[in-house]
């Protein structure tokens, strides 16, 4: 940094020294500084030796070598702790003070440096020589000369103190060599920096250095600057709103207006509009009391105020009216929502049940704490969430939702305390305050993924949220008070309930929602999806239209599900070719969209008749499986191979699944007489049992009766029927036990074009929940032990079946139905 006044001499204004360079001279070591030629620096000596050192000097001719010290902390250094180039000065004046302390100004003559150390006592003196700046390139010198000035001027910018013609003084010295050390006196240099410069051997080096350092000051400086107006902003932003709030204090005061009663005012005015409860409103007068007795300014302040308007804000006392029209709510809900009857009569029972309290005055004797809450499983596109604003809807409440997937932290249900900066109530009466009532309609999607770490389990902190007997008195860190929750019609769903926590299971009332049939299917797209799919894609409804044997196409062909999301998404696909080809004028309408068509749009079919092709050869059988999205057909394929002995189970089979295996070849192998076959065709072989889609886990003991007919089918070589699937437990007498799922995997039989389907005789009563639509169409075979299996397993179709048409949604067929 420039000082406000440069302290040198021009070239002109010096005497070139003319002593005898053999003599010896004093050493004056200079701690913190680096004297240059052609400066004049005051200096303060003090200790004893450097004070003899003046003393004799000033008998003298008065001229001393200047050294810098290399460590500053040394008292007294010796010729080993002083630079080896320093500067030839003149003492030009001396005045003693305290004691023995002088202050002098020296001049300095010129650049030497230590050519012999001559004694250390009683003060270190030397000989040495000169050692005079070298030019080897005038012109770039001359560059230099201007680049320094020029660096100067932007300096000076920085000091309004330093008279406007210092710049005009550099400019007229001629010797560069002066500038330099000029310039070098009056920078804030660091004792290294300074003695580089000094030591330069070659002037354009030492006026590169310097510029360097110059540059550098500069950027600093011209931060420092910026740093400086930003924080001069801010204070008098500050100060003038300060000052305008003293204004309006003094303004307020003289017409007799307090601002603090009028915020507590405003406040209390607001806890009668929101009818806060006794512990609520205990809770935020103590809060309001403290916001009166700060500063309004303070951080603390503006805490308190968030609290406060988050208090005011929530629904403590605001209702939306039930409409209890039972035959409006089953209009809404058929509107809405094709099938799903279950539902839709567990809905209607909770307005029954809600309309009858109303009517006989029961509402107060405090039974809404045991209402249900309900929970929807089923697979993926089913209408579980959907379905929730159907209720809303059909109930005149206001409907919210809060997606559970990936939630690992406890705080998004409970809040965080307010110790933590930025702390927020949590998400449950977030969602209460964004829609203003009370008693909503409040989905809480994907329970059953819920995560769980080191900030704690949101699976718990649900407990106190769907349980009936607590949520009256749900409490949130955030308020810290209770807040009824008992009124708000909690709707969970779920994928399955194998992966939610018994405890919170066991607060809700499962209700199961099973993959659509085909012919649900149809009715849901002609009803809802095309209608739906006509708008998105910006055409009419008398411009396209499905028949009901394309729409059939699209299902069996391109998408085998349990729900509608990708039949929507199909459907989606045509129409956008069908607005490409409308947006052309290359389409003419109305166009109704068959099986031909549905192929010209979307292409070659995904899927086929899969169970008739992989069950030609001996060794296959179709097993039926239970899954979170659905039921599924599983192909199960055994091989025996001429070896050692033993089993290989592939295809990342669980535990069950594996025992379930073990099981299957020990029933073969102790029944091979009995089956047709000699005790010895299982000697020294190896059996191999494959599932495949290697990649997908599967688990589960109800692949026992496939297991052991795809074992019989390969040892016999019969295949066995391609138009059959079948599922069911078995124990090492070849017993057929119960199974889990059977609604789904009847499903999946039937989507994917088979005809038979074997079942254990105890899950008979589990084809009541089939839609008679399938049943219609499906031969059941009900077994007790695993012969009846294989009898009907291994038998040609044709002894058992006859073609006969199966009736489907629009009076059209399938190709086979068993009529034994």
């Amino acid at each position: 940094m420039l000082l406000p006044l440069f302290q040198s001499r021009d070239r002109s204004e010096e005497t070139d020294w003319d002593g005898d360079w053999s003599r010896v001279l004093p050493v004056l070591p200079l701690r913190n500084l680096v004297a240059l030629p052609y400066t004049t620096p005051p200096l303060a000596v003090g200790l004893k030796r450097s004070v003899q050192l003046l003393e004799d000097a000033l008998q003298g001719d008065r001229t001393v070598v200047l050294l810098a010290m290399t460590d500053p902390s040394v008292e007294e250094p010796g010729s080993d702790g002083v630079y080896q180039v320093g500067t030839l000065a003149q003492i030009e004046r001396a005045l003693r003070v305290q004691g023995d302390s002088y202050q002098i100004v020296v001049r300095g003559l010129a650049r030497v440096r230590v050519a012999e150390w001559v004694s250390d006592e009683p003060y270190l003196r030397v000989r040495v020589e000169p050692y005079p700046e070298t030019v080897t390139d005038e012109t770039e010198v001359e560059a230099l000369r201007r680049e320094l000035i020029e660096a100067a001027r932007r300096t000076m910018v920085f000091f309004p103190q330093v008279p406007e013609g210092v710049v005009d003084m550099l400019e007229r010295i001629e010797d560069p060599d002066v500038l330099l050390y000029m310039l070098a006196s009056n920078i804030r240099l660091e004792i290294g920096q300074a003695q580089e410069i000094l030591e330069g051997a070659d002037l354009s080096i030492q006026m590169r250095t310097l510029l360097k350092i110059m540059q550098r000051e500069l950027e600093v400086l011209q931060l420092g600057k910026s740093i400086r107006e930003e924080a001069q902003s801010e204070i008098e932003k500050v100060q003038r709103e300060y000052f305008l709030r003293q204004q309006l204090k003094a303004i307020k005061e003289e017409l007799g207006e307090d601002e603090e009663s009028s915020v507590a005012d405003e406040y209390r005015r607001k806890f009668d509009e929101a009818s806060l409860p006794d512990e609520a409103r205990k809770e935020a007068e103590r809060e309001l009391d403290r916001l009166v007795q700060m500063n309004p300014q303070s951080a603390e302040a503006g805490v308190i105020k968030t609290y406060l308007d988050w208090m005011v804000d929530l629904p403590w006392n605001t209702f939306s009216e039930d409409n209890l029209d039972l035959d409006h709510a089953e209009e809404v809900l058929e509107q809405d929502h094709y099938g799903l009857e279950k539902v839709k009569e567990r809905i209607l029972e909770f307005l029954a049940v809600r309309k009858l309290r109303l009517e006989r005055g029961v509402e107060d004797e405090g039974d809404d704490r045991a209402a249900a809450i309900l929970c929807f499983v089923g697979p993926p596109g089913v209408g579980k969430t959907s379905l929730g604003r159907s209720i809303a809807r059909a109930l005149g409440r206001e409907f919210t939702r809060m997606s559970l997937g990936g939630v690992r932290d406890e705080a998004e249900i409970r809040g965080h305390r307010r110790t933590y900066i930025g702390a927020m109530p949590g998400r449950i009466l977030q969602a209460l305050k964004r829609v203003g009532t009370k008693n909503p309609v409040f989905i809480l999607d994907e329970v059953d993924k819920i995560g769980a770490d080191w900030r704690g389990d949101p699976a718990s902190a649900l407990l106190e949220v769907l349980d009936p007997q607590q949520n009256y008195a749900f409490r949130d860190h955030y308020l810290d008070v209770d807040f009824d929750l008992s009124q708000v019609f909690f709707i969970c769903t779920a994928n399955t309930i194998s992966t939610i926590p018994p405890a919170l299971l066991d607060r809700m009332e499962v209700v199961e929602i099973d993959g659509y049939t085909d012919c649900e299917k149809v009715q849901i797209a002609q009803g809802y999806l095309v209608p739906r799919q006509i708008r998105t894609n910006g055409l009419h409804p008398e411009e396209v239209s499905f028949d009901d044997i394309g729409l059939q196409t699209i299902i069996r062909d391109f998408t085998r599900e349990a729900g509608v999301r990708n039949l929507e998404r199909e459907i989606g696909r045509a129409l956008r070719k069908i607005a490409m080809q409308t947006a052309s004028s290359s389409i003419e309408t109305p166009l109704v969209v068959g099986v031909d068509k549905v192929r010209e749009y979307l292409g070659k079919p995904r899927f086929r008749d899969e169970a008739r092709l992989r069950t030609e050869l001996p060794g296959v059988a179709t097993g039926l499986a239970w899954t979170p999205t659905g039921g599924e057909v599983l192909f199960i394929e055994a091989r025996v191979m001429s070896d050692k002995g033993g089993l290989i189970l592939t295809g990342q089979l669980g535990d069950v699944m594996k025992e379930s295996a073990r099981i299957a070849l020990s029933y073969v192998k102790g029944e091979l007489t009995r089956l047709g076959l000699s005790e010895e065709a299982l000697e020294n072989e190896t059996v191999h049992l494959h599932v495949p889609a290697g990649a997908i886990p599967k688990d589960g003991p109800s692949a026992g009766v496939t297991l052991v007919t795809a074992l019989v089918s390969v040892l016999t070589q019969q295949p066995v029927r391609g138009d059959l699937g079948m599922t069911g437990e078995i124990t090492l007498q070849g017993q057929v036990l119960p199974i889990g799922g059977v609604k789904q995997k009847v499903l999946a039989a039937h989507r994917h074009g088979l005809g038979t389907v074997i079942l254990p005789r105890a899950n008979e009563v589990d084809l009541d929940d089939v839609p008679a639509e399938i049943r219609d169409t499906l031969r059941f075979v009900l077994v007790d032990h695993v012969d009846e299996v294989l009898e009907v397993a291994l038998t040609p179709p044709s002894e058992h079946t006859m073609e006969l048409p199966r009736e489907s949604c629009n009076g059209r067929v399938r190709q086979v139905a068993d009529v034994a």
